[in-house]
């Protein structure tokens, strides 16, 4: 039996899924794409500046600066933390463009060649967890930052699982604010009829516990997939498990 407390009918209308990390283990590859990106754009950055090449650590930059953002979000905020100045640019900025969006363009190049080679794998507990909700009567959603939301989960084939997607095409034609704003987990709420104290979110990256406790929302459940914790804790998970088949009642 698990020693989580149980996600019932009774106390929540809906559960609000990330993606990457938590229902489909994407996320490890946007990390070895982010890391690809940015080491080689810091490596030709060094050689025409003379600046030392000091890699993009997959593990602290990507979680501090970039997990869970919107794409261009993430470029900008690991490019401040570095003290590097680059134009905007545009959404429709070629890969090669030495702006924020060619180099967030440049990474999705790169995530999308390895999805279209590997496909997507879905972590298992976290499906039959969704199942299992659904089973007694409650909606579901998956609310990502990724603009290839759409793609992955079709790669993955868990479409039929949710009654709702905000997804950063959505949020970026809706101009929606990107986590760690809340308002993207609260407008998927909305679109199920359901009120946030009556949803639950849940979320690997930091940034996006931050969006659910931000938003007021009645259970804000970490996955903890790489020894985050208390880091999880501290950003606004109510609870953290390492595999959402703890929340089911076996």
């Amino acid at each position: 039996m698990s020693s989580h407390p149980r996600v019932t009918a009774e106390d929540f209308d809906a559960v609000l899924f990330d993606l990457d990390g938590v229902l489909t283990s994407t996320a490890r590859v946007h990390s070895v794409c982010w890391k690809k990106m940015f080491d080689e754009f810091l490596r030709q950055r060094g050689a025409d500046t003379g600046d030392a090449f000091v890699p993009f650590d997959p593990d602290g930059d990507y979680k501090r600066y970039v997990d869970g953002k919107p794409r261009y979000d993430g470029v900008r905020s690991f490019l401040e933390s570095r003290g590097i100045e680059l134009p905007d640019g545009d959404p429709d900025d070629p890969p090669s463009a030495s702006s924020a969006c060619g180099l967030g363009n440049r990474k999705d190049r790169l995530f999308n060649e390895v999805l279209n080679a590997e496909g997507a794998e879905t972590y298992d507990g976290t499906i039959r967890w969704a199942r299992a909700l659904r089973g007694r009567g409650m909606k579901t959603a998956v609310v990502s930052s990724s603009k290839n939301c759409k793609s992955i989960m079709e790669a993955a084939g868990i479409e039929d699982l949710f009654d709702a997607r905000m997804d950063g095409e959505i949020a970026q034609r809706l101009r929606i604010p990107g986590k760690p704003a809340p308002d993207t987990y609260l407008r998927a709420a909305e679109e199920l009829g359901v009120r946030p104290e009556r949803a639950v979110v849940v979320e690997d990256a930091l940034s996006g516990v931050q969006a659910g406790r931000a938003g007021g929302f009645g259970l804000v459940i970490g996955v903890d997939r790489h020894g985050d914790a208390e880091a999880l804790r501290e950003n606004g998970a109510d609870i953290v498990v390492t595999d959402l088949a703890e929340m089911l009642d076996e």
